[in-house]
Order: C-alpha cells, then structure tokens, then sequence
C-alpha cells in the first residue's frame, strides 16, 4: 500500500490512497500532528477498501505522545492519554504495536495493542560496553530491568529517588565499587534525574555510568548531562539526534 500526503499552508493534512493493499503505517506518534495524520490515511484507507473485508490495517508508534499522562494527576484535569487512546481507537486499527510504552496503562487504553519490547537495544549496549551492572533509577523501573538482568543474566541495582525536605536524595541498594553501570529506563524528558544518580553511583566507587533509554526527548538538562554520564545509548523514536556523546539505533 502507498499513499501521498498533502500539507495546506494552514497546517491541514489530506491523504490520497496511490496503492492498494493492506494498511501498514509506522510512526514516531510523538505529535498531534503525527496522529491527524494517520487519522487522514487510515480514513482515505477505510473508503478504498470498503468492500475488501479482508483487508488489514495495522499501526506502529514507536514513541507513544502522551504516555506518562497516565491518569489524571489533579481533580478538574483532563486525563490525556485516555484522550489520545479514545482517538486512536476512533481509527478501528486490527492491531496497534507501540514501543516500550510507560506503563500498562496505554496497553490497556488503546485497542487490539501490543508492546514492541526493548529488549534488543538493551542487550545491544550491554554487549558493547562489556557486561556492565544495570541499574534501574527508580521503583517504577525495577520490575522491568529486573527481567531484562536475568535475560542478560547481569548484575542488577537497584536504586531510588526520594524528597528530604523538599530537596531529591538517591538511595543505592548495592555494591557498585571499582564496577561500571548501565542506568536502563524507558524516557528522558531532562537529563537531571539521571546526571544526579550517576553523581551518586560515582560516589560510591563506580568507574563509568552509563544510560540507556528507548525514548531520548532531552527537552532539557542535555549539556548538564554530559558533566556525570560518559555515554548515551537510545533509539531514534522520538527524535534524530547528531552529538557524539549519544549512540542511537535506527528504529525509523
């Protein structure tokens, strides 16, 4: 299947079906625009195959926008992810694959979907970097990594972040004397949560911290990142990124 799309100078979005077949779109989804978009191919889609009852329309979204708005935080706020979900499903997609979501939650919220794991990225860069010791940052994080340490059969730490008087402390519950280590997580908005564990990890006799995440927004903290990682490893989900200091692998 092939389609053309079409921008209007208002921001406007049309889709035109050049190719028939069955559906298969993949997309970073990490836009509004990226939806409305495929919102446009998959209706011009469904109006071409219309009386093809076995045609098959599936969607990838490698980095899911919205996905740690995964509740509704305060009373009177928009839940947005359930937002997002409802739309999505408005598309009636046979199947929704998205990749290392945040939580269940959008499993749960968007219909006939699946996760696309990490798993390889992160079995990657531990091969790269020699075996090191995982850690996972938070209590969120743990169950995951702690799967991923026992497919690796690797050494696992965990750690987390708590508030004493307002001000954020990392607690390390292991020996990462004369080792280096792997922070393993699935997003980075900013950098500072993980720049401060690496300064805590290091203070406590780690030779080199490095992270890896699937999805790398970097919207802030990048450059203070630098002054406690040695190095990045994530995949292009959410955004292309040309820096020495970040490894990234191709998922579109």
């Amino acid at each position: 299947m092939k389609y053309d799309i079409k921008k209007f100078n208002d921001g406007q979005v049309t889709a035109k079906i050049t190719e028939g077949g069955n559906l298969d779109l993949k997309i970073r989804g990490n836009s509004y625009q990226d939806l409305f978009t495929i919102a446009a191919v998959k209706e011009a889609w469904d109006a071409e195959n219309a009386m093809h009852k076995n045609a098959v329309a599936t969607l990838t979204i490698l980095c899911l926008i919205g996905q740690r708005s995964d509740r509704r935080f305060h009373k009177a706020e928009s839940f947005d992810l359930k937002v997002i979900a409802n739309f999505i499903n408005s598309m009636k997609f046979d199947k929704v694959s998205i990749l290392h979501p945040h939580s269940p939650i959008s499993l749960a919220l968007i219909a006939n979907s699946e996760m696309i794991s990490h798993f390889q990225f992160v079995e990657k860069t531990f091969k790269v970097l020699g075996n090191p010791v995982l850690v996972s940052p938070d209590a969120g994080a743990y169950k995951t990594t702690h799967e991923i340490a026992e497919k690796l059969q690797a050494d696992l730490v965990p750690s987390n972040k708590v508030r004493v008087n307002g001000a954020p402390e990392i607690s390390i519950q292991g020996d990462v004397k004369g080792k280096e280590c792997l922070i393993v997580d699935d997003l980075a908005d900013g950098g500072r949560t993980f720049k401060f564990l690496a300064e805590a990890l290091k203070s406590q006799g780690a030779t080199k911290v490095f992270l890896y995440v699937t999805h790398a927004q970097f919207n802030y903290g990048f450059e203070e990142l630098k002054e406690s990682i040695d190095h990045v490893y994530c995949t292009n989900s959410f955004k292309d990124i040309t820096d020495e200091f970040v490894t990234q692998y191709s998922v579109i």
